[in-house]
């Protein structure tokens, strides 16, 4: 909510209205207050309390906050319901027909200077434009959702916080996106603001990241951080679907309080709803780790897992990353066609500006599979795309093992001179400082 008008401002409303009304100052006044009283507010001279304007807001029947900020508390409860609606609308999938919704909310919200309502429909575009794959778009959304909520605490300004980290690695900035992630973390866990949902975004949001630039043990513990955090909601669209009905009855009748509460619980649950697509990253990391040990089979099902969840929530850039893991254990487990089909879909949503890292990473594999099956003209193409991908992103450590791969395929087909620059160009992203290190890793959550 905005602040109150200035004395000025409610002095000349409350005058209306009591003319309006056909009512003396006396009449308005009784029992509680002095025509004196009623006078010296009408002309701004005074800044009245809340008690006296809840008084005299009874006394004209209207609403306290359309007294006091000129705005009908009905209109604003009415923007938070279609808030919630276009809420809904992303979190089942629509992110276009969401993004519109958001966009004439924002409009609205900024007219009547609606702070927390106009935020909350920045980070909704931002989301939107997360799941379409417009980053440019998304990042400047989440920028002005940051900004209007510059003077609120950390937990809320998380959402807008991890939208632009987001925003930053799927574009391929990684080392930008897990410094905002980290910094967010290190600021909640050692300022004591243990807020159970923005640790969880946080923690969530970070395990792509840290996966990226190597940094596996953190990516690791931040997902069995994110999953011991991870509310337990049966099935949140119902129950969220309940109170949007809920709040509309009461709206209906009047009961504006009721009807925000219950509006309050449906965003909540739409907000975990669309924390399947976080929890999803989570199967998939828990995937990576049975890969890495070996466990082939439970890691199929894990990623198998991941990918659905974020197919069913249309997180195409996310499900891109779940779908290359997946090929890879696929490959292991000598399914290699199918392996290669999902590769190739993958590359058919991405471009070089939209996951780029998780381009590079289905060439990559596509280069191996088509080695494997002794074709080493497109195993060579494959491996040059990736390499040309990972050296825009930055991506140092899986440059040295691309440039390895590289080298030893040059050396086997007789192209010595060739195969010693990918070496050396290998060599020069392993050693370079600063580039596959981290700084200290973030205080941990109380769990």
């Amino acid at each position: 909510m905005g602040e109150r008008d200035e004395p000025e401002v409610i002095g000349r409303r409350v005058q209306q209205l009591r003319v309006g009304r056909g009512l003396t100052q006396r009449q308005l006044a009784e029992p509680t207050y002095t025509p004196a009283y009623i006078s010296t507010l009408e002309a701004g001279r005074v800044r009245p309390s809340d008690e006296a304007l809840k008084h005299i807001a009874e006394r004209l029947g209207v609403d306290f906050e359309e007294l006091s900020t000129g705005r009908s508390a009905r209109l604003v409860t009415d923007l938070r319901l279609r808030l919630t609606e276009a809420q809904r609308t992303l979190a089942t999938g629509d992110a276009e027909d969401a993004a519109r919704q958001y966009e004439a909310l924002l409009t609205e919200a900024g007219a009547n200077d609606l702070a927390e309502e106009e935020a909350t429909a920045l980070l909704g575009l931002g989301e939107c434009g997360i799941d379409t794959g417009d980053l440019e778009a998304a990042r400047d959304h989440f920028e002005r959702a940051e900004a209007r909520l510059a003077d609120a605490p950390l937990p809320c300004r998380v959402p807008a916080l991890r939208g632009r980290a987001v925003a930053h690695y799927l574009a391929g900035e990684l080392r930008y996106s897990v410094y905002l992630l980290e910094s967010a973390l290190d600021e909640l866990n050692r300022g004591g603001l243990h807020d159970p949902d923005a640790l969880l975004l946080l923690y969530a949001s970070v395990i792509g990241p840290y996966m990226d630039m190597g940094a596996h043990a953190r990516a690791a513990q931040a997902a069995e951080f994110a999953l011991a955090l991870a509310p337990q909601v049966a099935d949140p669209a119902l129950v969220a679907r309940m109170h949007r009905s809920v709040a509309r009855t009461l709206l209906a009748e009047g009961r504006l309080a009721e009807a925000d509460a219950s509006l309050a619980k449906a965003a909540e649950l739409y907000r975990q709803l669309q924390l399947r697509t976080e929890l999803a990253n989570c199967h998939w990391m828990r995937g990576y780790v049975y890969a890495q040990n070996g466990q082939l089979e439970h890691a199929e099902d894990e990623l198998r897992q991941a990918q659905e969840m974020l197919t069913a929530t249309h997180a195409t850039l996310y499900g891109s990353q779940a779908a290359v893991e997946l090929a890879d254990v696929l490959h292991r487990r000598g399914k290699s066609a199918e392996a290669a089909a999902l590769l190739q879909q993958v590359l058919g949503d991405l471009s070089s500006e939209r996951g780029a890292m998780h381009s590079a990473a289905a060439h990559r594999l596509l280069g191996i599979i088509a080695e494997d099956a002794r074709d080493t003209e497109a195993a060579e193409e494959h491996y040059v795309r990736a390499l040309s991908l990972l050296e825009r992103a930055g991506a140092a450590g899986d440059l040295a093992d691309l440039c390895r791969l590289l080298g030893d395929l040059l050396r086997r087909t007789g192209r010595v001179e060739a195969a010693l620059d990918a070496y050396r160009t290998g060599l020069g992203h392993r050693t370079a400082p600063g580039t596959t290190t981290l700084g200290p890793a973030p205080a941990q959550p109380p769990l």
